[in-house]
């Protein structure tokens, strides 16, 4: 009887596209399942963009960590049940947070106000807050920095009531990211010149995907600057104001959140 010899297993075709990606692509199969492998690495991210979301920011830890003086504040939304309900009140300061932040405001306006915010990432806040604004502080000489503000239980716009209140005119929001099922602790950061209630999309620089496997602190930190400088010169940020810096290709996604098709990723 003949000796039957196996067949050579093909070459995978997906291999060359899964070390350009960390996306989930190609996955081993079993039957008509997937390879537990694969399934449990899938639960395992699941579990931890969880975690992310209902986990709590190290503000404590941060304030110690950060230059100068900082502040702490809350939104309106009570706990975090509420602020996952209700975005709106993510976006509001709670009044004894208005009332400190009063307390704050100065006659000659600071030139930026950075607001440190829990978002929908606090592992995220966690990770990369502090690194992040170490690296922008050192690029601003003589820039009047305000207060740093850690703020829970915030989205994005609650920094435009916050730079209001601390006459500020340019606002840096850094913020936890929704977790996905690839990266479950990413930074994004907003810029707003003249922030104030009720300003659009469409009126914020965004800088996102700030992680170990992203942009890294230092090339965000450049970016933010640059953005800063010009938006003070041209006294406007949002799809107006374009990242042009020679040989600088970076994630701002202006035309994204001017069109609503950031809400997949990012917390506002």
């Amino acid at each position: 009887m003949d000796e039957i010899i196996p067949a050579e297993a093909p070459p995978d075709p997906w291999a060359r596209f899964r070390e350009a990606t960390r996306a989930r692509i190609g996955l081993e199969r079993c039957g008509d399942s997937l390879s537990t492998a694969a399934l449990l690495e899938f639960q395992l991210a699941h579990a931890s963009a969880r975690d992310a979301v209902h986990g709590v920011a190290e503000f404590d830890r941060i304030a110690a960590a950060i230059p100068g003086r900082s502040i702490r504040v809350r939104s309106a939304a009570s706990d975090r049940a509420v602020y996952l309900r209700r975005p709106d009140l993510g976006r509001q300061l709670n009044e004894q947070s208005r009332r400190l932040l009063e307390g704050e405001a100065v006659q000659e306006a600071y030139d930026v106000a950075f607001v440190i915010a829990d978002g929908l990432s606090s592992a995220a806040v966690n990770d990369h807050a502090t690194a992040m604004m170490a690296a922008c502080l050192t690029l601003l000489p003589g820039w009047r920095v305000a207060p740093i503000v850690l703020a829970e239980q915030a989205r994005v716009a609650l920094g435009d009531e916050v730079c209001r209140l601390l006459n500020a005119e340019l606002c840096v929001v850094l913020i936890g990211e929704r977790p996905g099922l690839t990266v479950a602790n990413s930074l994004g950061l907003y810029l707003t010149w003249q922030p104030g209630i009720g300003v659009k999309d469409s009126d914020r620089n965004c800088i996102s995907n700030i992680h170990e496997h992203g942009l890294s602190y230092e090339h965000a930190a450049r970016t933010l600057t640059w953005l800063m400088g010009e938006a003070r010169q041209r006294r406007l940020t949002g799809i107006a104001l374009k990242e042009d810096a020679a040989g600088d290709q970076v994630t701002i996604e202006n035309e994204r959140v001017a069109l609503g098709l950031g809400e997949d990723r990012h917390d506002r």
